[in-house]
């Protein structure tokens, strides 16, 4: 007999939603399995075999029950809440909407928010208010489930706009209603707070659907500052997700609301610091073990620093992890990174050395082989580098090809960087042929398909003056770069140059300078500069430097926004200071000493205890025969960096020619130029002149020097390989 009852009963309801009246209490049959139920049980029943449905929320029911109860009646959007509801959980999105629609919110809004504000005001007083609310407190519950679902099913429907306006309009009763927040008192009573936590959750995700960005950032900010009560994990998440959105979207924010700014408090300027703030805040409770470890935290905040030049800061929040929080190795390797980018190489490799020196750590390859490439970064520890990179080839014998690959490219590296502390010839020779076979080696291992390691295959063959071989390589690796970075064009360039192939080399700079972006074309315009100069083309490289000069200033203006570029701003600087001198050089070959002067005034302001300048400003007196000058301004470069070759070199020229001094003293001046490179033409032709004229080597060690300065610069390029 309950089938009848209930079809009674699903008939006035649905008459009471035809004629929006309401159906006393005492009509309905007062079972206790209620009409909600008792049809829910049976649509599941009438619904074909092996058709999945999600399982009604008896707590919801529970729920509705109380409320009509309480009320005596159940009004036309009460029953449409809970029918709207029903559908839904049967998974029939349509059908739920439609019901959902047919709710005036706009008309029941003033009744929820004055009974939202008349429970508060209950609960403060903690006694019967003597103005009865318009709705109950699980009527208002059911209302407001309706709007969040009935944006639900907008989501599902792929209506991303109406979902968003749905979610808003949920979220401003409770705001306005609540501006203290939900009573923590209210989650007993009835499923509001957990409605409210989705929907607070939801918005975001809806404004990033409907390509709305800045309502977007501005959901996740009312998510975050209004006292919604949500609960940590609830607000970790939340934190998370906004990070990330900031961090990837490409979406400029705008800064937070005044009124949400505490007096003092970092207030962040862009996106990215932004990001930074919030992904500290996770950490710190991960610290405190409110929230679970997310690696993926670490990750994002690695990544917002790095492009920030905040790697030392981040150092610092991966020390203050608990250590069974992360591993021990990967948290040196960390570390090591952050040191490593922030320009602090001997704490770097300490860090390597006391991980390697653990006997569970000693064989860690990853580990071995960043302690390699450091110590290429120190002269003094090169030799060590060779003893990392080999044990790391130890330990990966008859394992992975590619990774065996990159460790002898690593070994060669290190052999290159301990060259350049030998100082006998032979020697020097054997390392260099060590290292090209290392570079090869690991070419064949890769298949020829890492540029990494093909950009070093060409660079070691094109120092070792194989010319030929180093094009071959240069083509290759602009084979598998597709033209896409600047340092393939860049190389083949200045190999072709040092063939003497000036109009090939320009040609390879203008089509670089086609597939690159404007912010990308200083360092080619330079090296195009430079080879109209050895063309003799003298008016249009002054011409292509006033254009990079062009570009800098442009450059300079926009630097000047953000810390972020701090990096590249710096490249900038020393980019235009370069091109200052490089024009002041000209000039000084010209004996326009005025135009020369200009051109140094202008230094000044960028860099005004450079090397480099005090050296140009060496040249400018040296041509004028001021050679006390000179030679005070090369010792002032000296003073500022003991090896720099060109300052060493132009020393010895002007000694020689006061000739005041020993030719012992000139000689240890070109021999140091030669040991920190030996490849300087203009060293070995000054020594060998230095043999022929003072009589301190024989007639076969000038001839020696000679060849080498000829030979040297007949393969010399516009521009030094690295």
């Amino acid at each position: 007999m309950g089938r009848p009852q209930t079809s009674l009963e699903v008939r006035k309801i649905m008459d009471c939603l035809r004629s929006s009246e309401q159906i006393p209490m005492d009509e309905m049959v007062p079972s206790p399995e209620s009409l909600a139920t008792k049809d829910y049980i049976s649509s599941v029943h009438s619904s074909r075999a092996g058709e999945a449905g999600q399982k009604p929320d008896t707590g919801n029911i529970e729920e509705a029950e109380s409320s009509l109860r309480e009320s005596g009646c159940l009004n036309y959007e009460e029953a449409r809440a809970l029918l709207g509801r029903y559908e839904y959980q049967k998974g029939n999105i349509e059908a739920a909407l439609h019901v959902f629609e047919g709710i005036d919110i706009a008309l029941v809004t003033p009744k929820l928010k004055l009974s939202l504000a008349e429970r508060v005001k209950t609960q403060k007083r903690r006694s019967q208010s003597s103005s009865t609310p318009p709705l109950s407190i699980h009527a208002v519950s059911l209302l407001l489930e309706a709007v969040f679902l009935k944006a639900k099913s907008l989501q599902a429907l792929q209506r991303y706009k109406e979902a968003t306006q749905s979610c808003t309009v949920l979220l401003d009763i409770l705001e306005s209603s609540l501006p203290a927040g939900l009573p923590e008192t209210f989650a007993t009573d009835c499923k509001l707070q957990d409605t409210l936590s989705k929907a607070v959750e939801l918005l975001p995700e809806l404004c990033k659907l409907a390509d709305a960005p800045r309502e977007a950032i501005l959901s996740y900010r009312r998510a975050l500052l209004h006292q919604w009560n949500l609960d940590i994990q609830t607000t970790s998440r939340i934190q998370k997700e906004f990070a990330i959105f900031l961090l990837y979207s490409g979406a400029e924010s705008c800064p937070p609301d005044l009124r949400s700014q505490m007096d003092g408090s970092f207030v962040p300027r862009n996106n990215t610091e932004e990001a930074i703030l919030l992904l500290m805040i996770l950490l710190k409770k991960i610290s405190l073990q409110w929230i679970e470890w997310d690696p993926s935290i670490l990750d994002h905040l690695s990544y917002a620093l790095s492009i920030s030049g905040g790697l030392k800061t981040l150092a610092c929040k991966v020390e203050e992890l608990l250590p069974r929080i992360i591993d021990r190795q990967e948290m040196y390797l960390i570390l090591t990174l952050c040191y490593y980018g922030g320009g602090d190489d001997f704490t770097a490799l300490n860090l390597l050395r006391k991980l390697l020196s653990s006997t569970e750590d000693h064989t860690c390859v990853s580990g071995l082989l960043f302690a390699s490439k450091v110590c290429t970064e120190i002269p003094d520890c090169s030799s060590e580098g060779i003893i990392y990179a080999q044990r790391a080839i130890e330990s990966l014998q008859e394992r992975c090809g590619e990774l065996l690959g990159v460790a002898n490219c690593v070994l060669g590296l290190s052999l290159t960087a301990h060259s350049r502390t030998i100082l006998t010839d032979s020697e020097r020779v054997k390392i260099h042929a060590d290292a090209l076979k290392s570079f090869e080696s690991a070419g064949k291992l890769t298949k020829m398909s890492d540029t990494n390691i093909m950009y070093h295959l060409c660079l070691e063959n094109a120092e070792q003056r194989k010319l030929d071989t180093a094009v071959h390589y240069a083509n290759w690796l602009l084979k598998l770069e597709v033209g896409s970075t600047l340092r393939g064009w860049m190389l083949l360039a200045r190999v072709l140059s040092a063939q003497k192939r000036f109009l090939d080399a320009e040609t390879v700079i203008n089509v670089a300078l086609e597939q690159s972006g404007k912010w990308d074309h200083g360092e080619l315009l330079r090296t195009k500069a430079k080879l109209q100069i050895a063309q003799g083309q003298v008016k249009n490289a002054i011409e292509t430097y006033t254009q990079l000069l062009a570009i800098l200033q442009v450059q300079r203006k926009n630097f000047r926004l953000g810390e972020n570029l701090k990096a590249l701003g710096e490249h900038c600087r020393t980019l235009e200071l370069e091109t200052w001198l490089d024009l002041a050089s000209i000039y000084i070959k010209l004996s326009m000493w005025r135009d020369a002067e200009k051109c140094l005034s202008k230094t000044e302001a960028v860099s005004s205890y450079s090397a480099c300048r005090l050296y140009t400003a060496g040249l400018l007196n040296q041509s004028k025969g001021l050679y006390k000058a000179a030679l005070e301004d090369y010792s002032n470069a000296l003073a500022v960096n003991p090896s720099h070759v060109p300052s060493l070199v132009s020393s010895a020229v002007v000694l020689r020619k006061i000739g005041k001094q020993s030719p012992a003293i000139i000689r240890n001046l070109l021999t140091e130029a030669l040991r920190l490179d030996r490849m300087n033409a203009s060293a070995w032709y000054n020594l060998g002149l230095l043999y022929k004229e003072e009589g301190l080597g024989s007639a076969l060690e000038a001839a020696e020097c000679f060849e080498a300065a000829i030979l040297l610069e007949e393969t010399e390029p516009v521009e030094p390989f690295r």
